[in-house]
């Protein structure tokens, strides 16, 4: 249950910025710690963090490509990584809450 828990809030949180041109993107977080952007680019880092710890890999810096309409396809391409290295239960399910949390700080 949990894979389809994470891939649903990926999904409500696409649903949410997929759309958006560069200005959306570069506006500032709700939470007023860098752009939307920075904020979608550190979600993305934390899911990859856990994918390599899951997999008992280096963390490593995830790249902040130079145009940030590339953010979705990341994140989907991210979190499809997490849900394929068998992350257990609890881990996706913290991933999933952490999606959740970015997409209401945006």
């Amino acid at each position: 249950m949990s894979a389809d828990e994470l891939n649903r809030a990926v999904d409500l949180l696409l649903g949410q910025v997929g759309h958006w041109g560069t200005p959306r993107w570069e506006a500032e977080a709700a939470n007023g710690l860098g752009t939307r952007a920075d904020l979608v680019h550190r979600l993305v880092q934390r899911l990859a963090d856990l994918s390599a710890d899951v997999e008992g890999e280096p963390r490593r810096q995830v790249p902040r490509l130079g145009n940030d309409l590339a953010l979705p396809d990341q994140l989907r391409a991210i979190a499809s990584d997490l849900i394929a290295a068998d992350a257990p239960e609890p881990v996706l399910s913290a991933a999933a809450a952490d999606v959740a949390a970015t997409r209401q700080e945006l």
